[in-house]
């Protein structure tokens, strides 16, 4: 099986170059009744890297054969011609687990380019020599971490005043393993009143080219301000902690 299925891994690379030529395209081959039913990556979140440590998560492969699962291959292509090999895989049934680490100093180093959307290529033996390979079988995204803050200011305020509401959206940079300003998004600015349960959203505001954030708004009763970005394809949606404002 082992033989076979690193051949399968060879061509799944070459494949995933040209792939990105026709991002729509599912290329693979099979023999016998082998079939891949079920792939889920990181519990079905996307897989979001910082700037230090490492990222650990699995991709769960469910497959059939009237044989039983002898093992199975994973491989992930992503944009600008990333890839991840699993540190170990393992198979209990019909059910196999390919377990993945990203370390950004090492895997991501110089490759912001590399954040979106990544594919999972799959080779599945069974046990009586039938087998599958499936190019993009399932799509994840994996992003750069992202913070953000809020401050609302003067505290306290009398009501009816202007207030000050500042903060800042920054993302992991994989060149540098720091975080940078994102510029140019849209971030909405919310307020939840004394004794809410939920936040509503005031106004949308811009971020700068640095990533900063500044906006006034009437004081209008005691509750918590905050700005709480949506995320993009790259960066995941972030919300601050929040700012308690006094108005007297």
């Amino acid at each position: 099986m082992r033989m076979r299925t690193s051949a399968g891994v060879v061509v799944a690379g070459a494949l995933a170059v040209s792939a990105l030529a026709v991002p729509a395209a599912q290329a693979g081959g099979r023999s016998g009744d082998t079939a891949i039913t079920k792939v889920t990556v990181n519990g079905g979140a996307a897989v979001v890297v910082g700037t230090s440590a490492a990222k650990k998560f699995s991709v769960t492969l469910t497959a059939k054969d009237d044989s039983g699962i002898d093992g199975a291959d994973v491989t992930l292509f992503g944009p600008s011609f990333g890839m991840l090999s699993p540190t170990s895989t393992s198979c209990s049934g019909n059910t196999c687990t390919a377990r993945f680490v990203v370390d950004p100093k090492v895997d991501l180093a110089y490759s912001n380019e590399v954040a979106g959307t990544w594919y999972v290529d799959a080779w599945v033996d069974a046990n009586d020599g039938d087998y599958v390979w499936t190019e993009k079988v399932k799509s994840f995204k994996l992003q750069r971490a992202s913070k953000i803050t809020a401050n609302a200011s003067p505290e306290p305020v009398k009501k009816g005043k202007t207030i000050t509401v500042t903060g800042k959206l920054t993302r992991a940079d994989w060149d540098t393993f720091t975080y940078k300003g994102y510029s140019k998004q849209s971030v909405q600015l919310q307020f939840k009143k004394k004794g809410a349960k939920s936040y509503s959203t005031v106004k949308t505001v811009k971020t700068s080219s640095t990533g900063a954030l500044k906006t006034t708004v009437k004081a209008s009763a005691d509750g918590t301000w905050r700005y709480s970005f949506a995320g993009t394809s790259t960066t995941p949606a972030v919300s601050a902690a929040g700012d308690f404002l006094d108005v007297k």
